[in-house]
C-alpha cells in the first residue's frame, strides 16, 4: 500500500502504543515461567506477533486478549524445529540461545531485510564453544545442533545489544554459573537496563560490573508474574517531533519514570531549544527548533524522527555515533538523506555522522518508505512542512511496530489517500 499525503496542520490527543522493546521481554520471560502470567496493554505489531509464535514453539501456551496477552510457561521444549522470526530483530537474536537451551536441533527464518542483519557475534560463539550451525546464504536460514553450555562469553559492545539480551535470557536457566565480557564500549546501554529490570520482575538475577562484564548464576528459576506494558518513547518521538515542528498535539500514555533508553528522546528535543512540557497527564513540545549536534551511540531508533526534525531546524545539525544506523531495517543514514534531499532539505553523510544545514519549507515529492517502518513515519512527519503532497511507497511497512499509525495520524487531521 502507497500513501499520498495532502499537507496539513496535526491538532489533538494521541495515545501512544506500548513499548515493543518491553513487549518482546516480558513475553519471552513469561514463556519461560512455570505457572500463568499476564501481559497487559499488549499491542499487536508484526514484530510482537511473531515472539508471540516463537514463544509458541518453544512451548508456551499462549491466549491473546484484546489488549493482553495470557501466558503458561516452562523450561523451553521445542513444539516445532522451525522458528520463523518474520522481519523482527529481536525475535531472531533474543530467541536464539533460548531455543538452544533444549538442545535439539533448530532452523531459524526470517523475511525481507532479516535475512541480512548480521549475527556474527553469535557465530563467533558458536565457533569458539564448538557449536555446530549451518547458513546458507547470507545469515537466514541459519541451523543449529548442539546445546548452550555454561561458561564465559565474549561479545563487542557496538554492533547490538540484542546479543547480549539473548544471552542473559537464555544463561540463568543453565546448570552452572556463566559470564558475559563486552570487548568494547557497550552502546545502547538503556535496551540492557531493560533487559534485566524485566528480568528481576520475573525472579532473575543479573549482576552488572559497569557494563564490562555481567554475571549470570546457573539454577535460577522464571516466576509468574502479571506485568503492565507503557507507551513506547521510540513512536512517541514521530508525534512530539510533529509537536515540535508546529503542530499542536498532546502525547499520552508515557511514563517519566521509564526506564527506557528512547526517553533520551525528551533530552533531544531540548538540546533542539525546544520546551518541552511534561505532564503526569501528557507531553507537549514548544518552541522554534535549531541546530545541534545529537549522539547517537545508545538510541539509533530516534533517528529517522529526529532527522526530519534536523533538516527543519535554524543552522546546521550533527548525528554522530550513527554508524549501526546502517545494519537496521535499512540503512537509516542513507535512507533519511535521500529522501529528505527530494524533499529539498540539506542533508549529507559520512560513515558514522549525519549533516544538515536546516531549510524553513519543503517540497512534495515521491518518497520510497525502503521498506523500514521508522523511515515511513518519519516522511510522514516531514509533510508538515512541505508545499507540496508527498507520496511513500510501501507505507504498509509500519505494520512492523505500529499498525494503526496510519489512523492515528489521520485522527489528528491528517489527509490521506490510500492507494
Amino acid at each position: 500500500m502507497d500513501v499520498r499525503i495532502i499537507p496539513n496542520n496535526l491538532k489533538g490527543k494521541i495515545t501512544i502504543p506500548s513499548s515493543k522493546s518491553l513487549a518482546h521481554r516480558a513475553i519471552i520471560s513469561a514463556s519461560l515461567a512455570e505457572g500463568e502470567s499476564i501481559i497487559k496493554n499488549v499491542y499487536f505489531s508484526k514484530d510482537i506477533m511473531a515472539t508471540i509464535e516463537a514463544v509458541k514453539k518453544i512451548g508456551a501456551k499462549v491466549e491473546l486478549g484484546d489488549d493482553f496477552v495470557k501466558i503458561n510457561g516452562s523450561y523451553p521444549k521445542l513444539t516445532s524445529h522451525t522458528i520463523n522470526a518474520n522481519e523482527s530483530g529481536s525475535t531472531l537474536r533474543f530467541m536464539i540461545p533460548i531455543a538452544m537451551l533444549t538442545g535439539e536441533e533448530i532452523t531459524f527464518k526470517g523475511e525481507s531485510n532479516l535475512i541480512n542483519r548480521p549475527l556474527d557475534p553469535y557465530f563467533k560463539i558458536f565457533d569458539e564453544k564448538n557449536i555446530r550451525y549451518k547458513v546458507k546464504e547470507n545469515y537466514l536460514p541459519l541451523t543449529i545442533y548442539d546445546k548452550l553450555i555454561p561458561g564465559e562469553f565474549y561479545l563487542e559492545g557496538n554492533i547490538s545489544s540484542q546479543f547480549i539480551t539473548g544471552l542473559l535470557m537464555a544463561l540463568p536457566l543453565l546448570s552452572s554459573d556463566s559470564k558475559i565480557n563486552i570487548t568494547s564500549t557497550l552502546e545502547s546501554k538503556g535496551y540492557i537496563d531493560l533487559t534485566i529490570d524485566v528480568l528481576k520482575k520475573f525472579g532473575i538475577t543479573i549482576i552488572n560490573n559497569d557494563y564490562k562484564e555481567f554475571i549470570i548464576k546457573g539454577n535460577q528459576k522464571y516466576k509468574p508474574c502479571n506485568y503492565v506494558l507503557e507507551g513506547d518513547y521510540s513512536q512517541a518521538a514521530f508525534f512530539l517531533v510533529a509537536d515540535a515542528l508546529g503542530a499542536d498535539i498532546e502525547v499520552v500514555g508515557l511514563d517519566l519514570f521509564s526506564k527506557q533508553g528512547d526517553k533520551k528522546i525528551l533530552d533531544d528535543l531540548e538540546d533542539f531549544g525546544l520546551k518541552v512540557e511534561k505532564n503526569l497527564d501528557f507531553i507537549k513540545v514548544h518552541g522554534n527548533p535549531r541546530g545541534t549536534k545529537i549522539s547517537f551511540e545508545n538510541t539509533p531508533d530516534l533517528a529517522p524522527a529526529l532527522s526530519t526534525l534536523a533538516a527543519l531546524s535554524a543552522g546546521t545539525s550533527e548525528f554522530v555515533d550513527a554508524e549501526r544506523l546502517r545494519i537496521k531495517e535499512s540503512d537509516r543514514i542513507s535512507s533519511m538523506r535521500e529522501e529528505l534531499n527530494k524533499l529539498g532539505a540539506n542533508v549529507s553523510e559520512t560513515i558514522d555522522t549525519m549533516n544538515f544545514l536546516g531549510v524553513n519549507k519543503l517540497n512534495g515529492a515521491i518518497l520510497d518508505s525502503h521498506n523500514d517502518h521508522r523511515i515511513a513515519m518519519a516522511l510522514a512527519i516531514a509533510s508538515l512542512k512541505a508545499t507540496g503532497e508527498i507520496k511513500i511507497i510501501n507505507a504498509s511497512t509500519v505494520e512492523k511496530s505500529y499498525p494503526n499509525f496510519w489512523k492515528d495520524f489521520e485522527s489528528l487531521g491528517g489527509k490521506l489517500i490510500y492507494e
